[in-house]
């Protein structure tokens, strides 16, 4: 067998196997080395396993207020272990589209854990081998893997990761503490509370989904209260133990202790880089805080090297990652990047769903550019009212002196849709006037779109007038 590949990936989740894909049909020569299965930890146990779950369970929620649409129903109940089977029948189904475009693209896939040596050799640990090959380049996209805390107690039975919970359908959560108020958090706050059971998010900053728009981390956090989830901010966890079969955890809020009991505690501080031992000592390649460092082509420090996705520094994205394989990969061969990176959505799964694109009006001023900002709240659309929605909005900013437009937030059903839209336009440019020149179809939600961006020059036809 020819050991010698144009490019051996490390790697088959969404950044991994996108490179490899694009690079195959660039007329590179593609190995790909995975450990687990293919996907990643997106596929099987992130991105996909979580929207899988959210989708069931908020079916269940929504079917226990049917008579509100005329639909009666004598009983209603779930069964977590077919709630899961259906999780787990979208990840085969998506496993399997992707080894058959492994195959499609005369893509070798080696399944094993691989070590990287000086002279770009890299050796295959698998169940039975030690395959030694040879890349005239390599791409890490070896992921990343939950945060563990430095919290007395956190190897308590009990605490648990995201990856855990996604697995394990047998782990009680009747009464579930989350640590972290992020989108992990309030994504898995979101399947719980929907099954009815208690949630208790402990979250060190002033808010939940610190990092996005002010008025989603408000409005999110009224409807999970909403809901029975109890929210505490501004809290540090100071220990775990255990207690006649309860969880205790203990977390200090406006300078006071207080303690809540749990059969479970979840963790969801975020992720940290998965390299461990990925290099030989016959080799250094530069690092910062457990992250790889890389130029703007990707490459790390030893060239014929590159590193994408969660393994370097930035935002902690499937679709970054894949983006970042494109590029990474078309640099290698001397194409000018087709992708724009600096334009990033951010998508959270709750329900309402929350999307948002670009800077904030909070960002804006921060860094001293004028701006023009429309709002439309989608309790008056159409499409909204009859699918008997949550309170939801659509924010647009634009500058305000040539009216193109710099960011967007919405928070409200198919926002994590609808953002492409805004994410196309930020990246070419678009004016109010580009945005709003296409009819769209009514009823939508697309309609609530351009009344927000028409909103912002005072053009909405169905808005109130702005003083």
């Amino acid at each position: 067998m020819d050991t010698n590949y144009d490019l051996i990936v490390i790697g088959a989740g969404p950044g991994g196997y996108v490179a490899a894909i694009k690079a195959a049909k660039l007329g590179m020569k593609v190995a790909v080395i995975e450990k687990g299965e293919l996907g990643g930890t997106c596929l099987n146990r992130g991105c996909i396993p979580t929207k899988s779950l959210i989708h069931a369970t908020e079916l269940y929620r929504k079917m226990q207020h049917s008579e509100e649409y005329g639909i009666i129903h004598s009983e209603i109940s779930y069964d977590i272990e077919k709630i899961f089977s259906y999780k787990d029948g979208v990840l085969e189904k998506l496993r399997g589209g992707i080894g058959q475009l492994f195959k499609a693209n005369n893509i070798t896939l080696f399944k094993g854990t691989a070590k990287i040596f000086k002279d770009n050799i890299v050796k295959v640990r698998t169940c039975d081998d030690l395959i030694e090959l040879k890349g005239t380049k390599i791409l890490i996209a070896t992921g990343s893997k939950p945060a563990i805390p430095k919290i007395p107690g956190v190897n308590t039975p009990g605490v648990v990761t995201s990856d855990d919970l996604l697995t394990n359908p047998n782990i009680n959560c009747d009464n579930l503490i989350i640590i972290g108020g992020g989108v992990i958090s309030v994504e898995f706050a979101t399947i719980f509370a929907s099954l009815g059971k208690n949630v208790t998010i402990i979250e060190a900053m002033s808010r939940i989904l610190p990092s996005m728009d002010k008025e989603i981390s408000q409005n999110l956090k009224m409807i999970l209260k909403k809901r029975n989830v109890n929210i505490h901010t501004n809290a540090m966890v100071e220990s775990i133990s255990k207690e006649n079969d309860k969880l205790i955890c203990s977390f200090k809020e406006k300078e006071k202790l207080h303690t809540v009991e749990g059969n479970s505690i979840l963790l969801a501080i975020g992720r940290s880089s998965s390299i461990d031992d990925l290099f030989d000592t016959s080799i250094c390649i530069d690092t910062e805080r457990n992250k790889i460092l890389v130029n703007e082509d990707f490459e790390t420090s030893i060239k014929g090297i590159y590193a994408i996705g969660d393994v370097i520094k930035g935002i902690q994205l499937a679709h970054v990652a894949s983006a970042q394989g494109i590029v990474a990969v078309e640099k290698m061969n001397g194409i000018v990047p087709t992708l724009n990176l600096d334009v990033i959505p951010s998508c959270v799964y709750t329900d309402p769903e929350i999307a948002s694109v670009g800077i904030t009006e909070e960002e804006a001023k921060d860094m001293g550019i004028p701006v023009v900002v429309g709002k439309t709240i989608t309790s008056s659309n159409g499409k909204a009212i009859l699918s008997n929605d949550e309170r939801g909005f659509i924010k647009v900013i634009f500058t305000k002196d040539y009216h193109a437009i710099i960011g967007a937030q919405m928070m409200c059903s198919r926002a994590t849709d609808m953002i492409g839209e805004l994410s196309t336009a930020i990246a070419n440019k678009l004016t109010d006037k580009d945005l709003t020149k296409a009819m769209k179809a009514h009823p939508t939600y697309n309609e609530a779109l351009v009344e927000a961006v028409e909103d912002a020059f005072g053009k909405s036809i169905h808005s109130r007038i702005k003083k």
